[in-house]
């Protein structure tokens, strides 16, 4: 379990960016690696490493690189399955509570077609790095404006209920749901920086119960990320779906 940070001098110690971070998410500061995971702060920003690779870099989240730029570029409300199983329409741009936020791609996504987006995330490493994505992007000058606006960044779980309901200023017409899942089978295919994630993270193995607390939030639907092969979340059958290339959308039509 990770539990500290990486620095490469005491000096680092009163970083004030630094000492936010380990405050705000329990983490200590330290100059030693002693996991083969472990968070670090390298080139003024918070990367995950796997400390055995270090010359491949680590795992961060950057809104701003040229991989965030191309993406954001070619963003089109026609051309998104996301934007379609959202709701999201040329005259209309719901709210949205993404409640696995993860590395948060699909909330910057969402939040670059125009909706408003609150960000949840549990794990305190990934909230971590997302956080600390976050601050880059609000600090930069092709950013800050939309990022400010669009995206909210909350600490919880959304398993608890109550806690969301009294963090969330106001209710959001969908919620979002992207729970990991396991591949269904081993590949060479999967990517170095997913490897790492999983192996920090670990598998949702308690994400059918996002379900039942994400239809009492939402105000019009829940939509559920999930690749091809999988089964619907909580073995429950869907309003209608939405395919893609790669995955497919469940859509859950909030009934009151």
């Amino acid at each position: 379990m990770i539990s500290s940070i990486k620095i490469e001098s005491a000096e680092l110690l009163e970083h004030p960016i630094l000492t936010d971070i380990a405050s705000r998410f329990g983490f200590s500061l330290t100059t030693e690696l002693s996991l083969p995971f472990q968070l670090a702060w390298l080139d003024e920003k918070l990367q995950l490493m796997q400390t055995d690779t270090p010359a491949q870099g680590g795992v961060s989240v950057d809104f701003n690189s040229p991989q965030s730029d191309y993406r954001r570029s070619q963003i089109s409300i026609k051309k998104e399955a996301i934007a379609k199983a959202v709701g999201a329409k040329a005259n209309h741009r719901p709210s949205v509570l993404d409640a696995t936020a993860g590395l948060g791609r699909d909330g910057f996504v969402l939040a670059a077609l125009g909706c408003k987006v609150t960000l949840l995330e549990r794990n305190p490493v990934v909230a971590a790095l997302l956080y600390d994505g976050l601050r880059r992007a609000k600090a930069s000058a092709s950013l800050s404006g939309w990022i400010e606006d669009r995206l909210e960044f909350i600490h919880c779980s959304s398993l608890d209920l109550a806690q969301v309901e009294s963090l969330v200023t106001s209710a959001p017409e969908v919620v979002y749901l992207d729970p990991m899942y396991p591949h269904k089978k081993k590949s060479a295919s999967v990517k170095k920086e997913m490897k790492v994630f999983q192996s920090v993270v670990g598998a949702d193995l308690d994400a059918d119960g996002l379900l039942e607390n994400a239809l009492k939030l939402a105000t019009q639907r829940v939509v559920v990320k999930r690749p091809d092969y999988a089964e619907p979340l909580a073995g429950v059958k869907p309003s209608f779906v939405i395919s893609s290339k790669k995955n497919r959308f469940d859509i859950y039509a909030r009934t009151v």
